[in-house]
């Protein structure tokens, strides 16, 4: 029913930059709070942003400075503009929201996450 769906994922040069976008589909009565995830291979999974109805923002020490997480609420759609790319960001990214149904007449609020979208950067 409801869907996130990512692009923007590649291979990029050290230094570099890449822009990730996540785009929710469905029937959403609304989004509330959304971030980025990433995995490396044979590592967990570790928070890289989130961000706020009202564009409050959090950041992972190691991406601060370089990342930046943004929301475009009439297009259901966030984003994560990544620049000074390091090989160590090399992992699959993952979007995930907080996502709001009308199911019955009652608000359910559910957490999805998108299939994920490979960065990776060379040396």
């Amino acid at each position: 029913q409801v869907q996130l769906v990512e692009s923007g994922g590649g291979l990029v040069q050290a230094g570099g930059s890449l822009r990730l976008s996540c785009t929710a589909s469905g029937s959403i009565s609304s989004i509330n709070a959304m971030g980025w995830y990433r995995q490396a291979p044979e590592k967990q999974r570790e928070l890289v942003a989130t961000i706020t109805t009202d564009d409050s923002t959090n950041y992972a020490d190691s991406v601060k400075g370089r990342f930046t997480i943004s929301r475009d609420n009439a297009k259901n759609t966030m984003y994560l503009q990544m620049n000074s790319l390091k090989p160590e960001d090399t992992a699959v990214y993952y979007c995930n929201a907080a996502i709001a149904i009308i199911r019955y007449g009652r608000r359910y609020v559910n957490n999805y996450w998108g299939q994920g979208t490979q960065v990776t950067v060379s040396s």
